[in-house]
């Protein structure tokens, strides 16, 4: 067992942790607590993590590829997500699969160098056929029982984070990651 700021962590776990290249990221319930506020004027509002920002820039600082893939789409997912610098933002998918076959063949990856975080039944498919599948601690029951690594953290209260800093431990690079805020 590793011991990580979050808790322990399998030897299987963190040795493939230290294998992914790229982490791919469901975006309800994973990026936020899963609510979706609508105002009065059709106006939607989801609220992001500033831990989950810093965590995505250090580790694609040093070398590790993010993208999104989720069955909404919002222009907010579309903003946030640029900010931070992710180029690959896939919304309003309804085959997540597909998409996760494209990403590697387009990043010329293999299965074990990606990781995919997610909260419910739809990302189970593609936490199936990934090197590292992830659930946050609040996911569906069925998703929690499927996934290989489980998070201390709720989604959309830094869940991405610790995900992150795992892949900076695994390259030593925890203790030396700069930046600000996002």
């Amino acid at each position: 067992m590793f011991t990580t700021p979050y808790g322990l962590i399998s030897n299987e776990n963190y040795h493939r942790a230290s294998q992914i290249k790229l982490l791919i990221c469901d975006v309800d319930g994973v990026f936020s607590d899963g609510r979706i506020y609508l105002g009065n004027q059709g106006e939607e509002l989801k609220a992001f993590h500033t831990k989950d920002g810093f965590g995505m820039k250090a580790i694609m600082n040093m070398g590790i590829e993010i993208a999104i893939i989720t069955g909404r789409q919002s222009n907010i997912v579309e903003n946030r997500m640029t900010a931070l610098g992710v180029t690959h933002i896939k919304q309003g998918i309804d085959d997540k699969l597909s998409v996760y076959h494209s990403l590697l063949e387009e990043l010329e990856l293999t299965s074990e160098e990606v990781a995919y975080i997610g909260d419910d039944v739809v990302d189970l498919p593609v936490m199936q056929h990934c090197g590292l599948g992830i659930a946050v601690f609040d996911a569906h029951p069925l998703v929690l029982q499927g996934a290989d690594l489980i998070t201390h953290t709720k989604g959309g209260f830094g869940a991405v984070r610790e995900i992150c800093d795992l892949f900076l431990q695994c390259n030593n690079k925890l203790n030396t990651t700069q930046g600000k805020s996002e």
